[in-house]
């Protein structure tokens, strides 16, 4: 599936132009996967719940049927396997695709850093770290949600969002952390910047974790403006009480974040590539998965729009750093979508008809289920050793790929 391959590396080592193996500094590097050059930088980019047809939906609503997204426009493409190793389970949830796709280990269904046994998994966050690079989560969901956790925490159960904080703060430590969830930040009757909704509290089992984060060295901004301005090294923002997406049918959820997904984006990127030695940053829009948990379409097109707006920023970032490994994927499919032409009358959970730009087509999109499926997810990925993530793969060989390509 791979537009491009790197052909070279036999030709330039039998001519001494390269040697066969580098193992140290920034050179080239022959492996048993071919010749890499090394990555500085690492960001994977995650559209939470995005399938195949999640992705083809966005491309056709929006570009229409000669275009396409950026995140599709990659060189590299390669489809996922998502199974988790759960003993009642099939279907992975976030927490056991994360840990698989942080760690290169399966593990069960809410876990999070931690195998099937309980045993904690180092992750290529803490390697990064480990190897003097910056690090960085970013999400439109909880920033201790199940995905950036398994990065950068290790606990049981991904409701234990306090303890994940608590580790953060002082165990992982992200020079960057910008996302939701506040109120796993703050003790009860603490109402923090974001006023809560009804039946939204404060509950914090750890104290004031802001106040903890601030004297450990973050600094911490509540919006956009405290974002952009200021420029300190090591960020926590938490802009919603929960995610920062209003979830709800069609017609009543909204994606709405008040920061938007580049912006922060563009913030986290500024901040980490201060490090010479690189960084490795999680990227994600969660907004596709709950939206589709909620089978709302409109809000899985503004939220795919979101993530390859964002997409779009990390690569204007890669022009200047040729030297970063990019990678975009999803940790499962939720919704079961379908995309279907709009012929009569609706049947079944139908949501459009949506225009096709271009064309005077229209289509719906059908859903199966309101929950995750077990169908493979598509990835696609550019920069060094990107070539890596072509083909058929299982979630636990994009960590692979990822520490293999930065030498981790």
């Amino acid at each position: 599936m791979r537009k491009t391959m790197v052909l070279a590396a036999a030709v330039l080592a039998a001519a001494g132009a390269v040697p066969a193996v580098a193992t140290a500094g920034d050179g080239p590097v022959a492996d048993s996967a071919g010749w890499h050059p090394k990555a500085r930088n690492i960001v994977y980019i995650q559209g939470d719940g995005m399938g195949a047809a999640q992705r083809e939906f966005v491309r056709l609503a929006t570009t229409g049927r000669k275009g396409d997204l950026v995140m599709n426009r990659l060189p590299v493409t390669g489809m996922v396997h998502t199974d988790p190793d759960d003993p009642e389970e099939l279907v992975t949830d976030s927490a056991a695709a994360a840990t698989a796709l942080a760690t290169g280990h399966k593990t069960r269904n809410g876990a999070v850093g931690q195998d099937a046994q309980g045993r904690r998994l180092l992750t290529v966050l803490e390697q990064a770290k480990r190897a003097g690079k910056s690090t960085g989560l970013v999400t439109t969901a909880q920033v201790t949600g199940a995905s950036p956790a398994a990065f950068a925490s290790h606990v049981p159960s991904r409701d234990l969002q306090s303890d994940i904080a608590k580790q953060y703060i002082t165990e992982s430590r992200p020079e960057v952390l910008l996302g939701g969830g506040e109120d796993w930040w703050l003790p009860k009757g603490d109402p923090g910047a974001w006023p809560d909704k009804p039946g939204e509290e404060s509950h914090s089992t750890h104290g004031n974790l802001i106040e903890q984060a601030k004297r450990s060295g973050y600094t911490y901004v509540r919006n956009a403006g405290e974002l952009a301005a200021t420029r300190a090294p090591r960020l926590l923002g938490l802009f919603a009480n929960e995610d920062m997406v209003d979830y709800g049918p069609d017609g009543k959820g909204a994606y709405q974040p008040k920061v938007a997904l580049p912006v922060m984006a563009r913030k986290a990127l500024d901040t980490l590539s201060a490090n010479p030695r690189g960084f490795f940053l999680f990227l994600e829009e969660e907004g596709i998965d709950g939206m589709s948990h909620e089978n709302n379409a409109h809000g899985v097109l503004d939220a795919g729009r979101a993530l390859d707006a964002a997409v779009a920023e990390v690569l204007r970032f890669t022009r200047s750093h040729p030297d970063t490994l990019v990678i975009i994927g999803g940790d499962h499919e939720t919704g079961g979508l379908a995309i279907e032409d709009t012929d009569g009358a609706p049947e079944g959970n139908e949501d459009g008809p949506f225009p096709v730009p271009g064309t005077k087509l229209s289509l719906t999109v059908d859903w199966t289920t309101g929950d995750h499926s077990g169908v493979p997810t598509p990835v696609t990925a550019t920069g060094p050793g990107s070539d890596r993530l072509d083909g058929t793969l299982d979630n636990t060989d994009v960590y692979r790929a990822m520490v293999s390509a930065a030498r981790l």
